[in-house]
């Protein structure tokens, strides 16, 4: 009966130590088809789409501040300026996150009167684009000088010290209204030209815009990095005119004038210089 025992131990042991190694061979097996596939998938990352990873990790790194550059300016024959830029802002707005001093959010409702009582606009309309759900919306653009320094006054008297943003921006402008008009021309929302010779000369007047590339940490902080450029803007260059403004403003006058003393649909003038000899 010892024997037996004994025998069946023997045997039992032998079992356990084969089911063991059954056991190790198994993890073994697996443990190197996972490192296998984990090799393989780093070897595709890499290899497949190592460059356009590289490139999406560089472009969350670095910032590009895009530097806008002056447009010229337009002059008659007598250095008396026809067109120029004058300093607008451009109100913008996060909605939801539009907070008092004590970053309690500030009611969509008395955010829309605010804005529309300052800058004179449809109340519905504001309360609309302050309750959309976008990250960022444009309130109004070309924003005078003192129309923006009223929101601001509004804002520190209110304690509100995030979500509304005010940015400085351009706005083209015609000392003399409609004067000549027809040849200057007009710009676009953005300062590009649209018809007359600010459109002709859109591209010498426009100048180059520059940048300031950098590096910036996770907390877009800005960081000393030798992929830092810097390209200096260009600003448009000016142009003259052979007009008089002042002789246009008297043809313009009179031709009016003419036009409404005999019924005329409209007339045409040309100005030119007077002959030394006929």
């Amino acid at each position: 009966m010892i024997k037996i025992k004994k025998k069946k131990d023997k045997v039992k042991k032998s079992k356990d130590k084969k089911s063991t190694i059954r056991k190790l061979l198994v993890t073994g097996l697996v443990s190197t088809f996972c490192f296998l596939g984990i090799t393989a998938n780093l070897a595709r990352i890499l290899i497949v789409h190592g460059q356009e990873y590289s490139e999406a990790a560089y472009n969350r790194q670095m910032k590009n501040q895009i530097l806008s550059p002056k447009r010229g300016k337009i002059y008659d024959v007598n250095g008396n300026v026809l067109a120029m830029n004058i300093g607008v802002d451009t109100i913008s707005l996060n909605p939801g996150k539009v907070c008092y001093a004590s970053k309690k959010q500030v009611e969509n409702e008395f955010v829309a009167q605010g804005l529309a009582e300052i800058l004179e606009l449809d109340y519905n309309e504001v309360l609309q684009k302050v309750s959309a759900k976008s990250s960022v919306v444009v309130i109004a653009k070309k924003v005078s000088e003192e129309k923006a320094d009223k929101l601001k006054e509004w804002m520190i008297d209110n304690k509100i010290t995030k979500g509304i943003n005010i940015d400085e921006d351009t706005k083209r402008y015609y000392p003399y209204n409609n004067v000549a008009s027809n040849l200057i021309g007009i710009c676009r929302d953005d300062n590009s030209g649209m018809i007359g010779l600010e459109d002709r000369w859109n591209h010498t007047l426009t100048g180059t815009a520059g940048k300031i590339v950098t590096a910036q940490d996770v907390n877009e902080k800005p960081i000393s990095d030798e992929t830092e450029q810097y390209v200096p803007v260009e600003n448009g260059s000016n142009l003259y005119l052979t007009v008089d403004i002042a002789i246009q403003q008297i043809a313009e006058k009179y031709l009016k004038q003419g036009v409404e003393e005999n019924a005329c649909e409209g007339g045409r003038k040309c100005n030119c210089d007077e002959p030394s000899k006929w």
